[in-house]
């Protein structure tokens, strides 16, 4: 049969999803005077004169002595392997990293809040099936290998790897680092599960999302199996809690779950379930008071309807809105902004209410899934319960919706959205903390095989130079306006490079960890104090990412103390950011960044604006 409407536009008839996947180019390695002479360039804002030479001789030796020898080798391991980063960035930058999950996952609302969804009491239930019946479908596009490849402006390609890291994954905790297990295959590979799981007041219920013939129950069968897990939560005793295992800390977790998985086989079979299980549904009594507390339930809430090592988790509350939260390890946010933005328009485009017949076929029963528990295990869940409120609180959460402009408006000033939103970032954080911050952008590297990201350091000489001009009185419009387009220019360049991988942050880490598993001396250019003031080591005061041009957003916990986490969509008219700062540190303040960067967005316009009247008087 043939797609119509949004699945027209998300599937190809022509196009298999995973087709060009071994045509992908092999993931090179740059230059590495290139990427030294970029490192410099990123450290020169944060530096003073003195230290800039430093770090320079300490560069010219690493060129010609232990650099150029992991280089060389770097090089080597590039000839053997197609993506000489791969297993280093998902050991090194998630696997081994032992902090709690909930730091670590993304999350946000979802779009529906903002025009179709309103909040309403009684629509818990009905929208979570509406949710969960256009990610079914999203699923099978992908399994039916019928999902549109992506590819970038130019046509290239992208690799389409995560998708299949989308659903059916889970991150199993280990003691010094932890492992993904995938469940998920094609169609043309063999089956796949398709069972959800649904978590309601601490129980824990699994029922399959398809009927005998291989097709997604209906909005209605799939409300009434929701319904029978929360009917069935609201009469049992109080559970137990084991969702808050997965708030330990990693090592914490890790033990806990080899004492759980001892002491009872069923203990075994129902964490497989869940580990299997396509994505979760978490059905939660709490009214969030508004967006921003609506942004920190997704990020946190009530663990008792979540389970943070899952792929994907969407939490429907009682009053009807909807968040999700994911685990950030398999793949980047932009996966789930492209499965998200296709439920909103799926759910646009039925104006909100399933079209389709009201019949419900005679289901089998949603499972309860049981676990067995020790005294031990109990304390466990009793430390976790006093931990966890603490660790949640730690973090502040907060959306702004910038209504004054958007993308459209920047086309007719030829300015990037992009590059226009990192600048205003820039000028936000120069202005309330009179200094700069070392800035981490996400760049996709996705155009080779098994791509993720680079990182674009948007804190430049040029980028600086433009905020002191825009705080100085003393400077005109005509010399703001010139550095304005001057940092532009950067920081388009850097994005371009950095797509290609010719940024630096990934060949450092790549020869840093070389030099860890060959257990060779940590080179002096790591141990400089540049190194870490210009965010190297995950030390970026600034965590940033543009993730799109849809209506989703979302975001995570800052990368290091005393930072932001700073998200953003840009729409045609509109651009919507997601602010994280840590609440026990008295110099940050989300709510307040947040009004800085609608001040500095202004600004800009002002600036633009003054410039386009100047052309026009000239005509």
């Amino acid at each position: 049969m043939e797609l119509e409407g949004v699945d027209a536009l998300v599937t190809s008839p022509d196009e298999k999803t995973f087709q060009y996947q071994d045509s992908l180019p092999s993931l090179p390695v740059p230059p590495l005077e290139q990427t030294l002479r970029r490192y410099l360039d990123s450290v020169r804002p944060h530096v003073t004169d003195e230290e800039f030479q430093r770090t320079e001789s300490l560069c010219r030796q690493f060129a010609s002595g232990a650099g150029r020898e992991l280089h060389e080798r770097l090089l080597e391991k590039a000839k053997k392997e197609r993506n000489w980063l791969e297993y280093w960035w998902e050991q090194g930058g998630y696997m081994e990293v032992r902090m709690p999950a909930p730091l670590m996952n993304m999350a946000g609302p979802g779009p529906y809040l903002f025009d179709i969804w309103k909040p309403e009491m009684g629509t818990q239930i009905p929208r979570a099936a509406m949710m969960l019946h256009c990610t079914i479908r999203y699923w099978q596009f992908i399994r039916r290998e019928q999902l549109r490849p992506i590819k970038d402006g130019k046509g290239n390609p992208q690799c389409m790897l995560q998708f299949q890291r989308l659903f059916s994954t889970y991150r199993i905790p280990g003691v010094h680092s932890d492992h993904l297990v995938h469940y998920f295959q094609t169609e043309s590979e063999g089956q796949a599960p398709s069972n959800v799981v649904v978590m309601c007041k601490g129980h824990i219920f699994t029922f399959d999302c398809l009927d005998g013939e291989g097709n997604s129950l209906t909005v209605p069968e799939l409300q009434s199996q929701l319904q029978k897990t929360h009917d069935k939560a609201s009469s049992l005793p109080a559970a137990p809690g084991v969702n808050y295992f997965t708030t330990l800390e990693r090592t914490s977790w890790a033990q806990a779950r080899s004492h759980l998985i001892s002491l009872h086989p069923e203990n075994y079979s129902s964490l497989e379930k869940i580990q299997k299980a396509l994505v979760l549904i978490g059905l939660d009594d709490d009214c969030p008071a508004d967006v921003d507390d609506l942004c920190w339930k997704a990020l946190f809430g009530d663990p008792l309807n979540k389970w943070f090592d899952k792929s994907i988790s969407f939490i429907s509350y009682r009053n009807g809105m909807i968040i999700t939260n994911c685990d950030h390890s398999p793949m980047e946010g932009i996966m789930l902004v492209f499965c998200t933005y296709y439920a909103h328009r799926k759910i646009l485009e039925c104006k909100g209410q399933w079209q389709g017949t009201r019949t419900v076929r005679k289901l089998p029963e949603p499972d309860y899934l049981r676990f067995h528990l020790d005294d031990a295990l109990h304390s466990v869940i009793k430390e976790a319960k006093l931990l966890y409120p603490k660790l949640a609180q730690r973090v502040e959460a907060k959306m702004s919706r910038f209504l004054d402009y958007g993308k459209a408006y920047l086309k007719t000033r030829k300015v990037h959205p992009d590059t226009h939103c990192q600048l205003a970032l820039q000028l936000a954080y120069f202005r309330k903390h009179n200094k700069f911050a070392p800035t981490y952008e996400t760049a996709t590297i996705r155009r080779f095989y098994h791509g993720r990201t680079e990182t674009v350091r948007s804190c430049t000489v040029e980028s600086c130079n433009w905020c002191k001009s825009m705080a100085d009185s003393a400077s005109s419009d005509s010399e703001r306006l010139r550095l304005f387009k001057t940092a532009v220019d950067k920081h388009n360049k850097l994005m371009e490079e950095a797509t290609n991988l010719q940024g630096c942050d990934r060949h450092l880490y790549g020869m840093a960890m070389l030099a860890r598993d060959e257990g060779r001396p940590f080179p002096e250019l790591y141990l400089d104090p540049a190194f870490v003031k210009s965010g190297g080591g995950g030390n970026y005061i600034l965590s940033t990412s543009c993730i799109g041009y849809t209506t989703v957003c979302g975001g995570v916990a800052p990368m290091c103390p005393h930072g932001y986490g700073t998200f953003y969509c840009i729409n045609e008219d509109m651009v919507t950011f997601f602010f994280t700062a840590w609440t026990e540190d008295e110099d940050t303040s989300a709510k307040e960044f947040s009004q800085e960067v609608d001040r500095a967005l202004r600004d800009m316009k002002s600036l633009l604006d003054q410039q386009e009247s100047k052309a026009q008087a000239r005509l």
